[in-house]
């Protein structure tokens, strides 16, 4: 356990009473104690047209919080980039590297991150890019690695940046593509566990050695929380499961406060939906993060595990991951 690598993934979710800054303020808060736990990276998600999440200008926020830590690599997790020119992404994340050497990731999703209108909005007659997400990579890879300085279209900042590349996914699509490509491999279960399994036999076992990688590197982000006890832990997860709460039926809120009953919130086709989107969850005291993890960790043969903990107390949340780093090293 104590060679695998772990990190942390995080929305800038605006929590009950606060605003923007609130969210944002909260994340370089959060990279700056997982820093000094040991995580490996943090890594920021793209979402739009959802008010209670403050990561859509998800560059923008990566930027801002590497120049609040200093050795925790930064990231997205992902950018979707069906939503972005090639160029234009080759552009940013070159000047992010330029910033920040070696501490800069590029994750990469072909989702919109958002709803159907939403995402018109974003990509106007390009609604078929998300079919295109393999070329899409391919040019984005060409900007990075030119050599050619009689390119008619050439990235700068971008050309010849060190930015590691990866492929993210919720199903076994981009499982198969991150094998051909030789690319590491993280997949969200924390929210869309159903193909897990499936998806990380896919990218092991059709993995192709590239001048990136000489074997498969697999990550798994999913939902967990830590406390002194499990009973602890459980009643500061109900914040989490609010949240999904909100999603199933379409009343999102900020992230709320925890409470002692989750039961006059939902009903058992909500209960049963949110339980299905949450199964690859991790809460207990540091023994049973530690029993649970090890062995989901042994049965995927991951590399790294990504944690999202949305924790409401901003003091609570440090202690969880704390914890977990804890759990992950004894």
């Amino acid at each position: 356990m104590k060679d695998i690598k772990l990190s942390a993934l995080d929305l800038a979710i605006v929590p009950q009473g606060g605003n923007t800054l609130t969210a944002i303020e909260r994340t370089v808060k959060l990279a700056q104690h997982i820093e000094q736990a040991g995580y490996e990276r943090l890594w920021l998600a793209e979402h739009h047209n959802m008010p209670n999440i403050a990561s859509s200008a998800t560059s923008v926020l990566i930027g801002h919080v590497a120049g609040k830590t200093k050795t925790l690599r930064i990231g997205s997790g992902g950018i979707m980039l069906p939503n972005h020119s090639p160029l234009q992404i080759a552009e940013q994340f070159g000047t992010l590297e330029a910033l920040y050497p070696n501490r800069i990731d590029l994750g990469l999703g072909r989702a919109p991150g958002t709803d159907q209108i939403t995402a018109y909005a974003l990509r106007k007659n390009n609604m078929r890019y998300e079919y295109d997400f393999a070329a899409n990579i391919a040019e984005l890879q060409q900007f990075f690695y030119n050599t050619d300085e009689y390119a008619k279209v050439r990235a700068f900042p971008g050309e010849g940046a060190n930015v590691p590349i990866w492929i993210l996914g919720s199903s076994t699509d981009s499982a198969y593509l991150a094998a051909e490509l030789g690319l590491p491999y993280a997949f969200a279960a924390h929210f869309a566990p159903a193909h897990l399994s499936a998806a990380m036999h896919i990218y092991q076992n059709n993995f192709k050695p590239s001048e990136f990688l000489d074997k498969p590197y697999s990550m798994a982000c999913v939902n967990a929380i830590a406390a002194d006890t499990d009973e602890e832990a459980t009643h500061l997860s109900t914040s989490v499961y609010q949240l999904f709460i909100g999603i199933i039926t379409n009343n999102r809120r900020p992230l709320q406060p925890p409470v002692d009953s989750l039961d006059y919130l939902w009903n058992e086709p909500v209960k049963a939906a949110v339980e299905q989107m949450t199964a690859c969850s991790f809460i207990g005291s540091k023994n049973t993060i530690r029993k649970e993890l090890s062995s989901f960790i042994q049965e995927l043969n991951l590399n790294e595990v990504m944690i999202s903990g949305n924790v409401f107390d901003a003091d609570a949340r440090n202690k969880s991951y704390s914890l977990i780093k804890e759990a992950m090293e004894e």
